[in-house]
C-alpha cells in the first residue's frame, strides 16, 4: 500500500500537468491583427508536437508499468488518468489531422504572399480547398477554424496589397 500510495501521488502530479496542458491548449489565442494564414498553419503544428510527446510519454514503458501496478492495485486515480488518456489522444489527432489539411492550403500561401493585386488566379482554387477542408475535415470545419482561416488569409490579401501600394 505504501508503494501504491507514492505511485498515486506521481499520477496525480501527472494529471495536473496533463489537465494544464489541455487547458493552455483550449485557450483563446493571442496573435497580430495582420497574421497570415501560414501562422495558422506553424500553431497546429506546434500543438501537434506538444502533443504527440506527451503521448509518447505516456506510451513509455516507464508509465505503462506504473499504470499497470496501480490496476492491479485497483486505485482509483486510473478513472481520471484514462479520461485525460482519451482527451489527450483526441487532442492530438485533431492536431494532426488540421495540419494535414491545412498542408494542402499551403501552396497557395506563397504566391497569395507574392502576388500582385490582381491575384485573382489563385482565389478560386484557394476557396475550392478550403470549401473541401471545411466538407471532409472532421475536426477544422467549425465556424471557429474556419473564421480564423478566413480572416487570416483576407489579412494576406491586404498585406500583399499595402506592399504593393508601397512598391509602387
Amino acid at each position: 500500500t505504501e508503494v501504491t500510495e507514492k505511485l498515486e501521488e506521481v499520477v496525480m502530479i501527472w494529471t495536473k500537468q496533463i489537465r494544464q496542458v489541455l487547458v493552455e491548449s483550449e485557450q483563446i489565442r493571442r496573435e497580430a491583427d495582420d497574421v497570415g494564414p501560414s501562422a495558422e498553419l506553424e500553431h497546429w503544428k506546434s500543438r501537434m508536437s506538444s502533443f504527440n510527446s506527451l503521448l509518447d510519454e505516456i506510451k513509455s514503458s516507464r508509465v505503462k508499468k506504473i499504470i499497470s501496478i496501480l490496476q492491479a492495485a485497483r486505485s482509483k486515480t486510473l478513472k481520471q488518468w484514462k479520461e485525460l488518456d482519451g482527451s489527450i489522444t483526441i487532442a492530438a489527432n485533431e492536431a494532426k489531422d488540421n495540419v494535414r489539411y491545412l498542408y494542402v492550403l499551403d501552396k497557395f500561401f506563397g504566391p497569395l504572399a507574392n502576388a500582385s493585386p490582381v491575384m485573382m488566379e489563385h482565389i478560386p482554387s484557394l476557396m475550392n480547398t478550403v470549401c473541401m477542408i471545411y466538407c471532409t475535415s472532421p475536426y477544422y470545419n467549425t465556424s471557429e477554424h474556419m473564421t480564423s482561416l478566413f480572416l487570416k488569409i483576407t489579412n494576406q490579401m491586404i498585406n500583399t496589397c499595402k506592399t504593393y501600394l508601397c512598391e509602387g
